[in-house]
């Protein structure tokens, strides 16, 4: 499957998990909202000024730049000026106060050509200018009351909470969150708090579990770190059984090849039911997945950069899907080869990147050396993936490519 195919296919069978709760405003960053909310008092809810200046009655704008008005009062935010405005009578106002009654006009303190004093009164006149622009803010001007403000499925961002607690709420209904369970497999993985000496030849550091519990801590999830697996087809077997009964969806990296010692495509088919095991993509050829009951499960190729890639192209949209979100199409930005790029026509690609605007403003891209999937320093100092399309051979440097910045893939 081409990777289009593969997530279309992910995303028309995986559905939001049932499931959810109330928080406060507090604890709800990063979740995602279950039901819509409405704004319990419109945005502002009084009639406000926009700058800072004076507050006038527009039929006295002739008199405000020839003779002055006089200055009865002042509104400030939080304390306003509730005197009905006479003829020829203004107000001294600051950004975000009360407008008081009769007032329909600000004019900025930056017009103020004079200010005097005669006995207990203060006049003020102003320079000639085009006073189109009221500067005053009516009711409802950013939010309207009852006015939906979260709808199901929508993130809860800084600003999106920010703006909720603005119109008075204080709690929301969010989804349930997503129990991720996360697995390694291969006999020759050790724990990196082992020390160095300690390894025997053939042994390695098991760095994908870290990873990818990493690439998933942003999202509304619980992870289970279930740790290493043996290459024991009745060990896997057992294991994977077991945690389908605890677990939304399970990742595991390795065992999905087709060697001898590669259990996790056929334990899927046993237990459950494999819905893919192979993608045209690279890194990443090897990739089952599937269900096991009412547990999905991504078996991911074992290579590092393989897991990182599959992880962002597949694992993290279809995540998002399960927790409630709808997944966005991949982010792709032209930009301007510097460095030549090998490639063999069959497989889509996604080189590891460092993309950065010229003197002249076009976005450029290099790529960061050997491009081998076992070689997770690929993504030191990465910040793209470079695309590059199946039918695709060598490209040279000057070559216009797609770029995916990790940013939003992370996002």
């Amino acid at each position: 499957m081409d990777l289009e195919e593969a997530r279309q296919a992910l995303f028309e069978q995986l559905t939001p998990l049932d499931g959810s709760e109330d928080l406060a405003l507090g604890q709800a960053q990063g979740r995602i909202a279950a039901a819509e909310v409405k704004a319990r008092l419109p945005l502002p809810p009084f009639i406000a000024s926009a700058m800072d200046g004076y507050a006038i009655r527009r039929q006295d704008f002739a008199l405000a730049i020839s003779q002055g008005l006089r200055v009865v009062g002042e509104s400030l935010a939080g304390h306003p000026f509730t005197q009905p405005l006479q003829p020829g009578e203004c107000a001294r106002i600051f950004t975000g106060a009360v407008v008081p009654p009769g007032a329909d006009l600000v004019l900025l303190q930056e017009r103020l050509l004079q200010s005097y004093t005669e006995g207990d009164t203060t006049w003020v006149v102003f320079e000639t200018h085009d006073a189109q622009n009221s500067h005053i803010r009516p009711v409802g001007n950013d939010v309207a009351q009852h006015q939906v403000i979260a709808q199901p499925g929508d993130l809860l961002t800084p600003m999106l909470l920010g703006s909720l607690a603005a119109a008075g709420v204080t709690q929301i209904r969010v989804r349930a969150k997503v129990t991720v369970g996360v697995f390694s497999s291969g006999d020759e993985l050790q724990d990196p708090a082992t020390p160095p000496e300690q390894l025997k030849l053939g042994q390695i550091y098991d760095s994908n579990a870290f990873t990818l519990s990493a690439l998933l801590r942003h999202l509304p999830v619980d992870i289970v770190e279930l740790g290493r697996l043996p290459d024991d087809p009745a060990i896997v077997r057992r294991a994977l059984d077991e945690a389908a009964d605890t677990c939304d969806l399970l990742i595991t990296s390795g065992g999905v090849s087709v060697g001898d010692a590669d259990f996790i495509g056929t334990t899927i088919a046993e237990l459950g039911q494999l819905a893919f095991w192979r993608l045209n993509l690279k890194p990443g050829k090897p990739l089952a997945f599937g269900r096991i009951r009412q547990c999905w499960i991504f078996g991911l190729p074992g290579n590092p950069v393989s897991t990182i890639v599959t992880c962002l192209l597949l694992v993290l949209p279809s995540l998002k899907r399960l927790c409630g979100t709808q997944p966005r199409p991949l982010l792709k930005i032209p930009a301007k080869l510097e460095t030549k790029v090998s490639h063999q026509p069959g497989r889509a690609e996604y080189q590891r990147g460092i993309y950065y605007a010229n003197t002249e403003g076009d976005l450029c891209v290099s790529h960061t050396g050997d491009q081998e999937s076992n070689r997770l320093s690929t993504f030191a100092g990465a910040n793209c993936l470079i695309e590059v399309p199946k039918d695709q051979g060598d490209l040279d440097s000057g070559a216009w490519v797609n770029i995916l910045p990790l940013s939003d893939l992370l996002s």
